[in-house]
């Protein structure tokens, strides 16, 4: 075994006793290891379910909650979606609390790389939780007349399950 250190905010490691006393956990070290099984397993879980059969393109939101005293991560975060302006539509921003801002990201394009952005933006020291849902497309182009003038513009067309 290899031991590691981690640093948890008070009110995480409130809930993380809370959860380790109603299981009747020896000690956190044994708790923490079945958090992380499960974990990664949930993420085998989705891994496995989702490549084999996942549409080439999507249209995505991506829900995450920072803390936005952590230095620069909203910086970094509104920089990702700048360099990421080919998957990024809009962005909602909700302040919940003195501390937390919850985003909407609305995104499309390239499943893998909406899912990698996505996976970024989780990853971000400070950000507290993420859940990327997708929704399989064919994105066309296609020339529409509007009023006289007439152009091109992509359409998002959802894929029938099944």
């Amino acid at each position: 075994m290899q031991r590691i250190t981690m640093t948890l905010d008070g009110e995480l490691m409130d809930e993380l006793d809370r959860f380790i006393a109603a299981r009747g956990y020896q000690n956190r070290s044994e708790a923490m290891r079945d958090l992380v099984r499960a974990g990664l397993q949930r993420e085998r879980e989705d891994a496995s379910a989702a490549p084999a059969a996942e549409a080439p393109t999507c249209m995505a939101a991506l829900v995450y909650v920072y803390d936005h005293h952590i230095r620069e991560l909203s910086k970094r975060l509104a920089h990702t979606h700048h360099d990421h302006h080919d998957l990024s539509v809009a962005t909602l921003h909700v302040h919940l609390d003195h501390d937390s801002c919850m985003e909407v990201a609305v995104l499309r394009g390239d499943t893998a790389a909406v899912r990698h952005l996505s996976e970024h933006v989780i990853a971000e020291r400070g950000v507290r939780h993420g859940r990327l849902v997708t929704i399989p497309v064919d994105l066309r182009s296609e020339q529409h007349a509007h009023g006289e003038h007439s152009h091109h513009h992509q359409h998002a067309y959802v894929k029938e399950a099944g």
